[in-house]
Parts: structure tokens; sequence; C-alpha cells
């Protein structure tokens, strides 16, 4: 995915990643709490039948999110789109309670994978989603260019594997989803209330502090600014898309005994010093250089693109380091510690954001 960008770029006008971006940020608010967080929890139970409902759960909230979507895009779709500030987002917004689908049941299964330490699995997944999306981009980009393209090749590399994933689960631990109960699963919701009641406003901040920000320069900025943040992001994301969810993942599958054995904090200070040791050269040399090479690298008309990374590589730098370990606040059952911080982020960002769309909208990137 980030191989093709350098291809993308001159497939797709700045214009054509403005929609992407709005796209994306609309399916990151929704899908963060599409599972009412339940998902985050499945590492944690030592029982894998516990851990099988908040699964189901899970799935079940999001069809239930997946259908609310649907109404809405139906009902609705040319009034969410003025809303957005892009009138021309309207035919495509049909894509999003599939995104919607797709994105949360592979986040879910992702996480029971996880339980199960089937890592290769996971691997084989996200190799294939991405051969998926990049291919899609590619070959509507070349035949028929648009934002369509851009969207549906987004979708393919958020939820493509879900289907692999859950053929997986059925055949390999259908024994703890059989004769769930509903008492059972009203039981588990109980007993793990504290994350739709506490984490999916803190996984919304978190996720609104970013996306928010990105529909208000889409809408407010004269210039394609959001294309230019996306491309952006994306190759600043990349150490986090490469290496960072990988560590997650572990991180959360052993960080439950860990915390048991009262090791929790050596693994937390270890995974941090590694993240600093990977991530920190490469990310200083991407700001360092990026506005000298974006301009060769992906077209001249990107060079703006290449300022936006050297002003958030600090920003990206930070979230390399501590995105891993993110769910550590989970772990030690400090949710409302996480939801105030997450509060205070978004207020943060979306605010100074906002400032500047009123007083200096030609600023907002840089505020």
């Amino acid at each position: 995915m980030v191989l093709i960008l350098p291809i993308l770029t001159r497939l797709y006008s700045p214009e054509d990643f403005e929609y992407l971006a709005v796209f994306v940020a609309i399916l990151s608010l929704v899908t963060v709490v599409s599972c009412l967080r339940l998902n985050i929890a499945i590492p944690l139970p030592k029982e894998d039948r516990t851990a099988a409902a908040l699964l189901v759960l899970s799935i079940g909230a999001t069809v239930l999110f997946v259908a609310a979507a649907a109404v809405v895009v139906t009902l609705f779709r040319d009034v969410v789109a003025e809303l957005l500030g892009k009138p021309k987002i309207s035919p495509y917004l049909w894509l999003v309670p599939i995104g919607i689908f797709f994105a949360s049941s592979y986040t879910a299964l992702q996480y029971w994978m996880s339980r199960k330490k089937r890592f290769a699995l996971i691997t084989r997944t996200r190799i294939s989603r991405a051969l998926a999306g990049a291919g899609t981009q590619v070959g509507f980009g070349v035949f028929a260019p648009g934002p369509f393209g851009l969207i549906l090749g987004q979708i393919l590399y958020m939820g493509m594997g879900t289907i692999r994933l859950a053929v997986t689960t059925w055949f390999e631990d259908r024994k703890h989803f059989v004769g769930l109960s509903r008492a059972y699963l009203t039981r588990t919701l109980r007993e793990f209330r504290r994350f739709p009641t506490l984490s999916v406003p803190e996984a919304l901040c978190d996720s609104a502090g970013i996306q928010v920000s990105i529909l208000l320069i889409a809408a407010y900025s004269a210039e394609p600014e959001a294309g230019y943040m996306m491309l952006a992001m994306q190759v600043l994301g990349a150490p986090m898309a490469l290496i960072g969810g990988a560590v997650a993942q572990v991180y959360l599958a052993e960080a439950p005994e860990k915390h048991r054995r009262n090791e929790l904090s050596r693994l937390t200070r270890r995974t941090i010093w590694s993240m600093l040791q990977i991530g920190g050269p490469v990310l200083a040399v991407t700001g360092a250089l990026a506005p000298f090479l974006f301009s060769p690298i992906f077209g001249p008309e990107w060079g703006r693109a290449g300022t936006i990374v050297a002003m958030l590589a600090p920003s990206f730098l930070l979230q390399f380091l501590v995105s891993p370990v993110s769910m550590v606040l989970h772990v030690t059952g400090n949710v409302l510690t996480a939801m105030l911080l997450q509060a205070f982020g978004f207020v943060l960002r979306a605010g100074i954001v906002l400032g500047a769309a009123i007083f200096a909208p030609g600023w907002m990137v840089e505020a």
C-alpha cells in the first residue's frame, strides 16, 4: 500500500484524495465504536467461552451500526454530504455501511486470533487485503480514475480477510460458541460494561481528534489540503501499519498474563524502548527529507504534502511509541483515566483547528 503511492498520485488528483480523506474519516469515526469496544476486551478473560461471548456481542453491535448507517445514507445521503461540505461525495456514501461491516468484523475477529496467538494467519490476511486494496486502486486509476476507485480499494484494504478469519474461527473454535445462551451473553455484557460506557467515548474522542480535524480542513479549506494531509498521513503511518500494529497485537496478547504476574511494567517499558530504536531514526529522516523528495517521488503537484510530513513527523513519532502499549490502561482497569486523556486530546486538537477555520482558514493544517 505504501509502495503504490507514487503510482496513485499520478493516477489520481489531490481532489480525489480529499474525497478519500473524508470517506476514511467517516469510517474511522464509526468503526472505532461500532463493536461497542467489546472487541478489545476479547483477549482479556481467562475463559475462552467468555471471550467467545464478547466476539458474538461485538459482531452483533456491528450489525446494528451497519443497519443504522444504511438507513441514514438511504434517506439523508444528500443532507450528510452537504453537512460534510462535500456535496459531490453523495454518490459514494452507500459504500459506508459496507465499509463499516467489513472493517469492524475484521477487527473483532483479529482480536480473537490474537488471543489464540494465530499471528501467521493474521499476517496472511493482512497481505491479501493489501494486495486487493492496492490492485483495485491501481486498476480503477488506469481505466476509470476518480474517487470511487480509491474508496473501494480502501474498503477492501480495511476488510479483506474477514471471511477467512470467520471460517477459521468456526472450524477451529466452534466448541466455544455453540450453546451460548442469551442469559450468558447478557451476563458477559454486564461484566464488561465499562467498555461500552467508558471506552466508547474514549475511543470516539481519540478518533475524533484526528478525523474531525480532517473533516474541518476538507470543509473549510479552499485548496485540497485534506488530500495533501491524506498522503502525508499514509506515508508517516507506514511504520505504524507495518510494525506498530503487529507489535500491538502481540503486546495485547501477552499483557493480561504479564499483569497477573506483576510483569506488565517491564514489558511496557521494553516495548516502548524497542519502538524508539526502530521508529525514531526512520521518522526523523522521513520528516527531514520529505519537503525535498515529495515532488520528485509523487509528482510536482504534491510538494505541499512533503511540507505537511515535516510538520507531522514529531507527532507521529510519539504516536508510534505509545500506540502499541496504549491498551495498558484497559488491561489494568483504568478505563476512566483513558477516557479523560482522550477527551482532553480531542478538545485540544479539534478546538485549535476549529479556531483556525473561523479566524485563519489558510492556517488550518499548521494549527
